[in-house]
């Protein structure tokens, strides 16, 4: 069946401005190879010497703690169509494209369906625009389940994704970076059905280099 697909009009822009906290005895997670410390494709990119008063009462900070140097994360648009489907969010450095497994495999699956190669192909060329020589393709399920089971339907996945795009992409010398992280980094509340469909997808994550919307 053939599904047509309507972009949303509205856009989301976010442009944060994040100042840290620290505290007496907390302690910091290192990030690994296996699981990061932070979200996939949140990492900022730039900062900047932005003045904050530590001593503004505005800022209402617990006894002990103090101000963390801070940090500019880039301007993040968002565009999602209006059934969830696909979303693509884009900064000043990078474009990532989620694609919810139901649009690409059958239930518990990491088999195609009819309609996947045609929407990897799409994204392929786009990375072909952007002449993007590194790919990262991650794969997310819901919290149903066991997390092992996750871990290896997710990255079952993203290597299915990575291999579709191989057919397509013809940067030379790419590096694809193909991971599975279960039900890890959640976009939605696993609480419903509404959200475990948002957060069991495939996201594709590559460099711009030509201005947003080029072709």
């Amino acid at each position: 069946m053939t599904k047509r697909h309507h972009i949303s009009a509205s856009t989301a822009v976010v442009g944060l401005v994040i100042a840290g906290i620290h505290f007496v005895g907390a302690t910091t997670a290192s990030a690994d190879d296996v699981k990061p410390s932070t979200p996939p494709g949140t990492e900022p990119s730039a900062s900047a010497p932005v003045t904050v008063n530590p001593n503004s009462p505005g800022l209402k900070l617990p006894q002990g703690g103090t101000l963390a140097p801070p940090k500019v994360l880039d301007m993040v648009e968002v565009v999602e169509d209006l059934g969830g489907e696909q979303r693509r969010q884009e900064t000043n450095q990078s474009v990532m494209m989620a694609l919810q497994s139901e649009v690409l495999f059958p239930e518990n699956s990491a088999v195609f369906n009819a309609q996947a190669a045609a929407r990897i192909q799409a994204i392929a060329n786009e990375i072909n625009t952007q002449k993007a020589t590194r790919v990262r393709v991650f794969g997310f399920t819901d919290d149903q389940g066991s997390y092992e089971h996750g871990k290896e339907l997710s990255k079952q996945r993203a290597d299915a994704v990575q291999t579709e795009l191989a057919k397509t992409v013809t940067s030379p010398g790419v590096v694809y970076d193909v991971r599975g992280y279960s039900e890890d980094y959640p976009i939605a509340d696993n609480g419903t059905e509404e959200g475990r469909k948002k957060n069991r997808r495939v996201e594709i994550t590559f460099p711009r280099t030509t201005a947003a919307g080029g072709s």
